[in-house]
């Protein structure tokens, strides 16, 4: 999660959890949490694709 860091700040980061119980755990819930998103579907459905479409259409359509 730390890893876009310049390698000194990556060196600080790191010793602050090994030091820091509270930190190396919030750190650790986060990381958790990010696996758990990136595992989502980053797409809509098909379903919700044709439903948007179909609203937008109905902007086109003169009454």
């Amino acid at each position: 999660m730390y890893n876009e860091l310049p390698a000194k700040e990556q060196q600080e980061v790191e010793q602050a959890l090994l030091h820091d119980a509270d930190l190396a755990a919030s750190c650790a819930d986060l990381l958790l949490a990010q696996r758990a998103l990136d595992g989502l579907r980053r797409a809509p459905s098909a379903q919700s694709t044709e439903t948007i479409l179909q609203y937008s259409r109905s902007f086109l359509r003169k009454e």
